[in-house]
């Protein structure tokens, strides 16, 4: 991996990669794992929906981790990172730059609320680059407050509420 104006170390030491493209995935993780210049064991976590895809990655040990998530649902994302939060230390989040710039804007604000330091990982003719991403018109990663799986109490309680002042 190249280091640039906008790029990040080489040490990618607890990241996460967001599994959207599966041979793009395993081939940035096996790069990272044959070019971090250690011996030691990948450092990477991996989320995705295609869970065979992730464990055969973990079983072939480019990735320590992983969690299923459903990146289009708000729920399964809140879920992913209360895991991350108790399971990982994140330092970031690492994302095909193609997936990343199809997305729609709905997707881009649920891809920010993953974490502040947020990378597109690019593929050039031999190597990566990573870059971070600096997109500054969507919201920024909300810390700590990740209430969505939550919503259905919080109504219960406001529900409960308005039939006691009825």
């Amino acid at each position: 991996m190249q280091q640039g104006p906008s790029s990040m170390p080489l040490e990618i030491t607890n990241y996460l990669l967001i599994d959207i493209d599966n041979e793009f995935s395993r081939a940035f993780a096996e790069y990272y794992v044959n070019n971090n210049g250690k011996t030691k064991a990948s450092t990477l976590i991996a989320a995705g929906s295609n869970t065979r895809q992730l464990v055969k990655m973990m079983f072939d040990e480019l990735i320590k981790d992983y969690s299923y998530c459903d990146l289009e649902n708000e729920i399964s994302v809140s879920e992913l990172i209360n895991y991350l939060k108790e399971h990982h230390n994140l330092n970031g989040v690492l994302f095909n730059n193609a997936d990343y710039l199809l997305a729609s804007d709905k997707q881009r604000f649920i891809y920010n609320s993953l974490h502040e330091d947020r990378f597109l990982i690019n593929l050039d003719d031999t190597s990566y680059t990573l870059s971070r991403v600096t997109d500054e018109t969507l919201t920024e990663p909300s810390q700590n407050h990740h209430d969505i799986a939550h919503t259905p109490q919080d109504l219960i309680d406001l529900a409960e509420q308005l039939n006691k002042n009825k």
